[in-house]
């Protein structure tokens, strides 16, 4: 994500709730600014906030603005962003880090070699990118739980295709603009289809419906298209193998 300055602001949505915006361009400082102020307020525990949610640039707070007046939330969410320096405020501690194997390339993954080549990569050096980088979830969104993940290096900062793929399959990594999605579903996507997981982001029977959250790390790791066949074998949970560390 390219780098811009920070000024954040404070309006309302119709009568759902107020929004936090640190920016118009999708910069690191911004979604971490975003993640880090929704927390802030999340552990106030206002009461009428009834929901809170974060994008790649924004947070965002439901209220009722029917029955809350505005201009006192306002103030109150004020008072927190006046507080400090919300470009540079550590991520909230308690988040995850996700190690996720997945395959890259073969006819698991068949656009590598084509990303890679967009990139000015070797696919072993595209594959090597994808799989040392610790990227960090931006934001769920597109489909309930998907994340997208970054940010790559500057070399990915490749376009989406012209035209669309129509069918790439729910656990597929696909790459774009320095970032990349873990799809939830089969989808027709313009992203490159760079790695295949079997990783539900997505389980509506689970008591946590979406494993992922804003600010939780992902790191995936290579292996081959047979041991990812044995991972679907027994994968009832959809932890597609995935192992999980909470961050201090």
């Amino acid at each position: 994500m390219q780098t811009a300055q920070i000024i954040p602001t404070i309006r309302s949505v119709g009568l759902n709730g107020l929004l936090v915006t640190f920016g118009d361009t999708a910069t690191d400082a911004a979604n971490r600014a975003a993640i880090a102020f929704r927390s802030a307020v999340d552990a106030q525990a206002w009461p009428e906030i009834t929901e809170s949610s974060s994008t790649l640039v924004s947070a965002f707070f439901r209220v009722d603005l029917s029955e809350h007046g505005f201009d006192g939330l306002r103030d109150r969410l004020s008072g927190i962003l006046d507080g400090q320096d919300w470009t540079s405020v550590s991520l909230p501690a308690g988040r995850t880090l996700w190690t996720i194997p997945a395959v890259f390339g073969g006819p698991r993954a068949p656009q590598l070699a084509e990303a890679a080549e967009a990139a000015g990569l070797s696919a072993a050096q595209a594959e090597a990118d994808l799989t040392s980088a610790r990227l960090r979830v931006l934001t769920l969104g597109f489909a309930p739980g998907q994340p997208y993940l970054g940010t790559l290096g500057e070399a990915w900062s490749i376009p989406r295709q012209v035209g669309l793929t129509p069918n790439v399959p729910a656990g597929a990594l696909v790459a774009a603009v320095r970032q990349v999605c873990l799809f939830t579903k089969d989808t027709p996507t313009g992203w490159r289809h760079v790695g295949q997981s079997a990783f539900a982001c997505f389980r509506p029977l689970s008591d946590t419906p979406f494993p992922l959250a804003p600010g939780d790390e992902v790191q995936f790791t290579a292996i081959t298209a047979q041991e990812l066949a044995r991972i679907e074998a027994h994968n009832a949970d959809g932890g597609g193998g995935a192992l999980s560390e909470v961050l201090e």
